[in-house]
């Protein structure tokens, strides 16, 4: 490989020598469910599909290849669905979930009864809970700040479960999680622990390709730009800013410029001249390169798939938004949590749905042969924070967006490159539009040419 293709996009088959250790057109359907024709896709999940990620979720989540491409299809019908329900339900929303082999049945909370004809009316199922998600959010937040520095050993995640209404605790000794809520002076009644003799842990120090040295080995994450400097996205625990990189061949690649772990696990490289973003995956002979198109958020109980140099790839669910975890080192908050197996040598590899980046692998439990869990750090957020644009155009040596049609009246508020959140709210060609799923702008998603992603008010 030649120096200028060295930076590789670490989505399907990270070289993780990374850290060690770890554990169309709608169909008549039921009230609630959303399946497209198989085959199908919908905005912005219509990028071309890897054939190796179907595969792979056949295998992993027991499904035909039709329901693998249904699965990516309802990804999108379903996020946009809830989105629009999160803003319109406001404080009594209480979260959201999909059930269903292929995740089409789509259940959205509300602490209102009266709300729930109008979540009927969206065609999703409507489940009355006692907590609002604010509430239950604000109590984890309590949580969060109590373990921040020094969470306990014996309750080393937790997070917000929508579909139990409760912020879970996943401890080995129950008890002690129990006094530790009341401590802090959480309510126990908004609280479920579970017995876990989960052991989280970052991963270090393994094999290679397309791996990265800066004294150990980590995995190269999505590729990034800043302005028009090349880069990419990775773990916090791999380096901090001013750490010295080189690339999988041993040419000096960049440095860090930007790293958080603990409170964080998220870290950003700039590469030097030698190196050029792509916007591919490597998929190591095992599956066809595919392309990143962008970073739409998927739902809890969507499928998500994780790929490394250790274990390839491995699909399973997306549990929790928004969960915490403490490993030896500390505590992490606003990780994704998974059902995706791991071991060590992946981390750093990427977390992809369909065509949308979702994150970088931060640490987990449990290993390939017997199931694990994992976590990941959010992709949109380090973007958001380091000021970073995911890399989607192609070709090794990338050009910029093509010019606007001088035909098209100019734009408003709405940029490519921020991240939106759902509820935010752009002007674009005079018009007003609401986000409904969390993503960062790309070139042509504008928010007239992507319902999925915007609703006009």
């Amino acid at each position: 490989m030649s120096h200028r293709r060295g930076l590789r996009v670490a989505v399907i088959a990270v070289g993780a020598l990374g850290l060690a250790g770890i554990q169309g057109t709608a169909t008549a359907q039921p009230p609630g469910s959303y399946q497209l024709p198989p085959g199908s896709y919908a905005k912005p999940f219509a990028a071309s599909v890897p054939a190796g990620m179907l595969q792979a979720m056949q295998r992993d989540l027991g499904l035909t290849a039709a329901e693998a491409k249904q699965a990516i299809a309802n990804q999108d019908v379903t996020g946009a669905k809830a989105g629009k329900l999160q803003v319109r339900l406001a404080g009594s929303y209480s979260g959201s979930y999909v059930t269903g082999k292929t995740g089409g049945t789509l259940h959205v909370a509300t602490t209102n009864p009266a709300k729930a004809a109008e979540i009927a009316a969206h065609g999703a199922r409507a489940e009355i809970v006692k907590y609002s998600l604010a509430d239950l959010e604000a109590a984890k937040a309590q949580l969060d700040r109590a373990m921040q520095y020094n969470g306990p050993a014996h309750t080393p995640v937790w997070f917000v479960d929508v579909q139990s209404n409760k912020v879970v605790l996943q401890s080995s000794a129950p008890a002690k999680a129990r006094a530790l809520v009341k401590a802090v002076g959480v309510s126990l009644d908004k609280v479920s622990i579970q017995r876990s003799n989960v052991k989280p842990r970052t991963f270090y120090d393994i094999r290679g390709g397309d791996a990265y040295y800066m004294g150990g080995r980590c995995s190269v994450g999505f590729p990034i730009m800043r302005g028009t400097t090349h880069g990419f996205a990775t773990a916090g625990h791999c380096g901090r800013a001013g750490t010295a990189v080189q690339g999988h061949n041993r040419v000096a690649l960049g440095s860090f410029q930007g790293s958080s772990f603990p409170g964080n696990d998220y870290a950003w490289v700039s590469a030097n001249s030698q190196w050029t973003v792509t916007n591919k995956v490597n998929g190591y002979g095992k599956v066809a390169d595919p392309s990143v198109a962008g970073s739409t958020v998927t739902q809890v109980g969507q499928p998500v798939c994780r790929s490394g140099s250790t274990t390839g790839w491995h699909c399973g669910t997306i549990s929790q938004h928004n969960t915490s975890v403490t490993y030896p080192e500390g505590t992490i908050t606003g990780v994704t949590r998974t059902t995706v197996c791991a071991e060590p040598g992946d981390s750093g590899g990427s977390y992809i749905s369909g065509s949308q980046a979702q994150g970088v692998t931060s640490g987990g439990s449990g290993n390939c042969r017997s199931g694990g869990t994992t976590f990941y750090q959010p992709i949109n957020e380090i973007l958001q924070v380091y000021g970073l644009t995911l890399y989607t155009g192609g070709g090794q040596n990338p050009d910029p967006p093509d010019p606007p049609d001088p035909g098209d009246p100019p734009t408003g508020t709405w940029a490519v490159g921020t991240v939106y959140q759902v509820g935010n709210t752009v002007t674009y060609n005079g018009a007003q539009y609401r986000c409904i799923q969390a993503h960062q702008a790309q070139p042509g998603w504008t928010p007239a040419n992507v319902p999925a992603l915007w609703e006009q008010i």
